[in-house]
């Protein structure tokens, strides 16, 4: 699909209306007691002090780089352009990224040198910039993209996200993302407390992903098959259904419609501290991930990917 209307990125009007700049004010106002996140620590960030994300006021960032491993609306031919933010508002047990979102890998950037990472993968031919858990750091994103802006930058945002989100801080972030990408990963309370460290996630993250489907909607893509606006939920499929697979496509379907695109992913494995916790000390059966996929199937859930057990050779389809 082809449409005029969403060829420039929104952000480009707000940047150029003044709008981008006082939400990026408030945004950076709020870190002096930091209500972020669900989380809500409430320490001054921007003194120095660091919540329960572990990051202060400037980026920490741990890697910024082409990723051709994405789904296909988001990585296309050349890639997506990711930046993987340092620390995270959940402790997953699970994590296969913990050095990073748990022990602080990276390094600190400032807003001049977070654009021009930005422009430098606009310009290796990026199809979009690809936040990799952001939340805790959209203030100083937002101030990187005020400079970035000038500089040319012109392709999608892209949120990727644990889906751990407050509207509050989601509706400053309208017409600012193009591309949701959010995580729906329990439908059981005390699961995502044992789990996650956040006995509330499933109440956030279902108010978050009515917010992000308001602001964007069904995903649009250009005639190449590029995602250009809208919304993908990703949902991982843990061992036993401890992921709540069934709850969680039947809240998307009856919340958002049979046509929400879905990425249904098996490539759980061991990672962290999972080795610890039967059953998550083993990667997820094939007759597992099938039972998740006949519940996509029953639901009439058709846009969207799934993926081959690691049986097989493990690639969107």
């Amino acid at each position: 699909m082809s449409d005029r209307k969403i060829e420039r990125p929104a952000y480009i009007e707000l940047f150029e209306s003044g709008v981008l700049a006082e939400r990026s004010r408030i945004l950076d106002d709020a870190m002096a007691c930091c209500n972020i996140c669900p989380r809500q620590c409430g320490v001054n960030r921007k003194a120095g002090k660091t919540g329960f994300c572990g990051v202060g006021p400037e980026a920490r960032i741990a890697a910024m780089s082409i990723h051709p491993w994405e789904e296909p609306p988001i990585s296309g031919t050349n890639g997506s352009g990711t930046i993987f933010f340092s620390g995270c508002t959940l402790k997953c047990l699970f994590c296969q990224n913990f050095p990073i979102s748990q022990m602080g890998v990276g390094r600190s950037m400032s807003p001049e040198d977070l654009a021009v990472g930005m422009m430098k993968l606009q310009k290796k031919g990026a199809h979009n910039i690809n936040l990799v858990t952001p939340t805790h750091q959209t203030p100083v994103f937002l101030k990187a993209l005020l400079l970035a802006i000038p500089m040319g930058l012109h392709i999608p945002i892209v949120y990727n996200c644990s889906g751990y989100e407050r509207v509050e801080t989601l509706r400053l972030l309208e017409g600012v993302v193009d591309i949701y990408l959010p995580d729906i990963k329990y439908a059981d309370s005390k699961v995502a407390q044992t789990l996650s460290g956040a006995a509330d996630y499933v109440e956030f993250n279902r108010t978050a992903l009515r917010e992000m489907w308001r602001q964007v909607g069904l995903l649009q893509m250009d005639e190449k098959g590029l995602a250009r606006k809208g919304m993908m939920v990703r949902h991982l499929v843990l061992p036993e259904d401890l992921s709540g697979t069934f709850e969680n496509l039947s809240f998307l379907m009856h919340a958002m419609g049979p046509e929400v695109w879905v990425s249904l992913m098996c490539q759980y494995f061991p990672a962290h501290k999972a080795f610890q916790v039967s059953p998550l000390d083993r990667k997820i059966t094939l007759e597992e991930y099938e039972k998740a996929f006949d519940h996509l199937m029953e639901l009439g859930m058709l846009n969207g990917f799934v993926q081959r057990h690691s049986e097989e050779e493990e690639v969107f389809c």
